[in-house]
């Protein structure tokens, strides 16, 4: 059982490293998903796709590809987009209740008010109060509204990146620096019945290293989204 485990995990390896190398990764890579395709496959569709996609295909040709982009790595980034959002969002928080505290005491104010100067002076304050309320509510909401596109935006990729490093959960996943390789892929497909049908697809591979710990982690190229035109 043990030697068997050995050959599987070369395979794989041999897998990995041949698509990391080939200039051509694309084709490779999708000549293996499809033919997870037709063996309606999932768990293998699976490691090859973030978001694995059934198809139809009784065949299928790859009709364009963009040029590789190498771009840096943004995770560490987008991480501290998140934590100086999250920090921004906590300090408006207080300001926000400060001014509700303000505008309710107005209100209670003005409630009292028995004579005409009175109501009006305490209406001025009302009315200053929910100026001042409304601004720091909406600017407190923004920053929430921000924060949590930030956090999701730094998971998903941070997800992406897990999944083409295949070396499961990294405490420091987000302090790793190095490049992003990407393509953006059209292919066509023919269904058993015949018709045709066009997906876009993008494809990934993220080449890593952990500097403190001086270890390269190169991943594969991975499926990051389908899609039709």
């Amino acid at each position: 059982m043990r030697r068997k485990s050995l050959i599987i995990l070369g395979l794989v390896a041999a897998l990995v490293t041949l698509q990391s190398c080939s200039s051509k990764p694309e084709q490779s890579l999708l000549t293996s998903y499809f033919h997870a395709v037709s063996l309606n496959d999932v768990s293998t569709m699976s490691t090859m796709a973030v978001d694995p996609l059934k198809i139809d295909a009784e065949s299928w040709s790859i009709t364009k590809v963009s040029e590789e982009k190498i771009e840096p790595a943004a995770l560490a980034e987008m991480g501290k987009k998140e934590a100086d959002l999250k920090k921004q969002y906590e300090a408006s928080s207080g300001p926000a209740l400060d001014a509700k505290d303000t505008l309710d005491s107005a209100k209670d104010e003005f409630n009292s008010a028995r004579t005409a100067p009175a109501k009006a002076a305490a209406k001025a304050k009302v009315d200053d109060a929910q100026k001042k309320f409304d601004g720091a509510y909406q600017n407190n909401r923004d920053l929430l509204n921000q924060y949590n596109e930030a956090k999701a935006a730094a998971a998903k990729e941070e997800e992406i990146t897990s999944f083409s490093l295949g070396a499961g959960q990294l405490p420091n996943i987000r302090d790793l620096k190095g490049n992003v390789h990407s393509k953006d892929l059209e292919i066509q497909v023919k269904g058993k019945d015949g018709a045709a049908k066009n997906y876009k697809i993008a494809i990934k591979m993220y080449d890593l290293k952990d500097e403190a710990a001086n270890i390269a982690r190169r991943g594969r190229w991975v499926i990051t989204k389908f899609e039709q035109p």
